[in-house]
């Protein structure tokens, strides 16, 4: 079964797909179609919630500088303005990783120290958000893209992703805390050149 991956989301190309593909039994179409409507339904309610929390002027302009950070959305700039609330109650960016489940946890006992991959205690709907936008992040900076290929010349891709949240993190913290666009440290470096 061949189809065009970049219009499969388009309702006529879908539509067209399940009704000229004979591999797909008849059994299955409604099944498809149930599903292709949950995912436009899905499309629309995240569209008009995300249009009616940009209306707020404050929240829609904090949330125009958080977009200034590389590889930032308007799903994640939302996420982050939502959850994380007022930064000033982070006096660290390590205290702000934390929240946001980005680093590993500890568990000791006597003289051991064992540390787990990632934190359980966590705010799991930034943390997930962060996470996905930490994948993407490195097309649209070269700062990040060099962090994780150095992180994945340790070994592993996962550990490259959360290095690259963590950053981002550091990003969002510092627009939030200055209340101005970020400016990558290329373009700082050139401008007081």
């Amino acid at each position: 079964m061949s189809q065009n991956k970049q219009r499969l989301h388009k309702v006529r190309y879908f539509q067209e797909l399940i009704s000229n593909q004979k591999e797909v039994p008849e059994s299955i179409r409604p099944l498809l179609k149930l599903s292709r409507e949950m995912i436009v339904r899905c499309q629309k309610t995240e569209s008009a919630l995300v249009s009616s929390l940009q209306r707020d002027p404050l929240l829609a302009e904090r949330i125009k500088r958080l977009r200034t950070v590389p590889g930032v959305g308007p799903i994640t700039a939302l996420t982050w303005a939502l959850e994380i609330g007022d930064v000033s109650r982070f006096r660290s960016i390590k205290q702000a990783i934390s929240y946001c489940g980005l680093c590993g946890d500890e568990k000791s006992s006597a003289d051991k120290i064992l540390r787990t991959p990632i934190s359980k205690q966590r705010n799991k709907h930034i943390q997930s958000v962060l996470i996905e936008a930490a994948k993407l992040a490195p097309r649209h900076s070269h700062e990040l893209a060099l962090l994780q290929e150095r992180e994945k010349q340790k070994g592993n891709a996962n550990r490259a992703t959360l290095a690259v949240a963590r950053k981002m993190v550091a990003y969002l913290l510092a627009v939030d805390r200055r209340e101005k666009d970020f400016v990558a440290s290329e373009e700082r470096t050139t401008a007081a050149a």
